[in-house]
């Protein structure tokens, strides 16, 4: 059972994985500002809403402090994968690391640095970030995980880090494939962010009324409709319904990370989201006209930021 345990990126999700995991394993996390690290070192981590408690762990900005670790979850947006394993791979020769992270392709970048093992990973877990230290925890829901192909990955390594996760509090669920979850959790996230960026609504109620012509639900839903017929072309079976995800979300008020991005001027995670359906659509050959058009509105927008 792995017992040391690096978070890479400390935001939310990484936080509360953080600050479970701290309760029966070493717990250190790799961060990008100095503040950040300081201020998880002296106050350590709190959780609130569905779960209150405080946990103490180690946090640095610099990879050279870190000693070799069993499991890495590596939890920043999809734009910084590249940045953030890079000066940490070499920190798991024999140990395992779990992409937690929003949409296609980060797996295989983790595999190009580490010599270790990758898992796929999906969370429907969901938090807000309240300050450094403080995290509020919105939606308690499984992490799926499995292996990811190329490294050959034993799936018995991926029911070991699910058992850890269990352990800390935490629900987790070891798949043999994951990519059914991955790809449902891909279509609720592209769906739902998309929507949030271009509205500037959080994953409101609205966004699953379907009573009146004018409701976003209706366009939520061809949204995952045209996400679907796009695995189904894949040949992948989704493992949960995004649109029901969609509907228990909804009722959270939760800002999507994408909804922040552009709210900051920050460049999106839309390039492994709704890009990532339109590229495999276009691959496929199937039509998938909304995710597309979303997609290079979002660019769009991100386009008009660089020329001002």
């Amino acid at each position: 059972m792995p017992k040391r345990v690096c978070i890479i990126g400390c935001g939310a999700i990484g936080s509360l994985y953080a600050a479970h995991l701290a309760r029966v394993a070493e717990v250190w996390a790799f961060v990008r500002r100095p503040e950040h690290a300081a201020a998880l070192n002296r106050e350590g981590l709190r959780v609130s809403g569905r779960r209150d408690l405080s946990a103490r762990l180690k946090a640095t900005t610099d990879p050279r402090a870190l000693p070799e670790f069993d499991l890495g979850i590596v939890c920043t947006k999809s734009t910084q994968t590249r940045d953030s394993i890079a000066p940490v791979a070499h920190r798991f020769p024999g140990g395992v690391v779990l992409s937690a992270q929003n949409g296609l392709g980060n797996e295989e970048i983790i595999a190009e640095h580490t010599r270790g093992y990758v898992l796929r990973g999906t969370t429907f877990m969901s938090g807000s970030r309240r300050s450094d230290t403080h995290v509020t925890m919105e939606l308690d829901t499984a992490t799926w995980l499995g292996p990811f192909e190329p490294t050959r990955t034993p799936f018995a390594l991926a029911q070991e880090v699910a058992a850890l996760l269990v352990e800390s509090g935490l629900k987790a669920e070891a798949l043999e494939d994951a990519r059914p979850a991955q790809w449902s959790k891909l279509i609720f996230n592209a769906s739902v962010n998309s929507v949030a960026a271009l509205t500037e609504l959080p994953h409101c109620p609205l966004f699953a009324r379907r009573d009146k012509a004018d409701d976003l639900g209706h366009l939520l839903y061809d949204l995952v409709d045209e996400g679907k017929r796009v695995a189904s072309a894949l040949g992948v079976q989704l493992h949960e319904d995004p649109w029901e995800m969609n509907k228990i979300g909804a009722q959270t008020n939760h800002p999507p990370s994408m909804l922040y991005d552009i709210q900051h001027r920050y460049a999106t995670e839309v390039d492994s989201l709704g890009g990532a359906i339109a590229r495999e659509a276009e691959r496929l050959g199937v039509p998938a006209p909304l995710h597309t058009a979303l997609y290079q509105l979002i660019k769009g927008k991100e386009f008009s930021w660089a020329s001002e």
